[in-house]
């Protein structure tokens, strides 16, 4: 039994402007209320690395890109081997953190073996460990904020920040917060907010169905970036592969 959860064979919106697959790590450090992947959070996966690797070689041609996701895929052992195996056999790389891990992201750009971040900012520090059930990795998500900022401005990594928000999670005046935090370290890409996808018992939590949604009305504009908004109401949909059933994919790619 190894740590690799599942491989989602086909996705056309997980990494922009690329044909991908993601692969899901099993495993994670926190333990947020909104967690849409109960299953891989607690369990460990079936497949091994030597099936990842499988995959990617008879997808060379066909797919551009690995999406490597979790779960928290940073506390896999054998990540960075992986990354590098991908990038070796032509693949772009993205890797979806929620920073608490800040040598292992440093290693990884240091190797030069990411072309883009994806970053979860949960909350706020006075919420983080009501959110997430723990606080004990704030200090470590900033570090990894702080570096793909800087690393992102420096233009060496594509690198975007995002954020699950539902009324019963976090407020205007939370995510507001968060705004002018970002500002103030002086990122410059996008802040996606993304509305509560999952609720119930398809949640870590159990969480309750929202009755309400975030006024976007009342959020502060950005200084130095843009807002985006994903799964809102009256919003143009930007899906994503939340969960690890695969997508349909085209006979030519099989």
């Amino acid at each position: 039994m190894g740590q690799i959860y599942e491989i989602t064979t086909f996705s056309m919106l997980d990494y922009p402007n690329e044909l991908s697959c993601i692969v899901w790590i099993s495993g994670c450090n926190l333990r947020c209320k909104y967690c849409h992947n109960p299953d891989i959070v607690k369990n460990r996966g079936e497949k091994d690395d030597a099936e990842v690797l499988a995959f990617l070689r008879a997808r060379q041609g066909r797919l551009t890109a690995v999406v490597f996701s979790g779960g928290e895929a940073t506390f896999c052992p054998t990540l960075p081997n992986l990354v590098r195996k991908a990038k070796e056999l032509g693949y772009k790389t993205k890797l979806d953190t929620n920073g608490s891990n800040p040598g292992v992201v440093r290693r990884l750009l240091d190797e030069g073996l990411l072309d883009m971040v994806a970053l979860d900012y949960k909350a706020p520090p006075n919420l983080v460990e009501k959110v997430c059930g723990t606080a004990r990795f704030e200090n470590d998500f900033r570090e990894t904020l702080q570096l793909l900022i800087d690393r992102g401005n420096e233009g060496r990594v594509a690198f975007e920040v995002r954020t699950t928000v539902s009324p019963d999670i976090l407020s205007e005046e939370d995510v507001s917060w968060m705004i002018e935090d970002l500002d103030m370290r002086g990122y410059r890409g996008t802040y996606y907010l993304q509305h509560l996808a999952s609720f119930g018992e398809r949640t870590l939590g159990n969480i309750p169905e929202p009755k309400g949604c975030l006024d976007r009305g009342k959020l502060p504009s950005p200084k130095g970036f843009k807002l985006g908004f994903r799964n809102f109401p009256g919003t143009s949909p930007e899906p994503r592969a939340n969960t690890p059933a695969a997508a349909e994919e085209p006979e030519s790619y099989k």
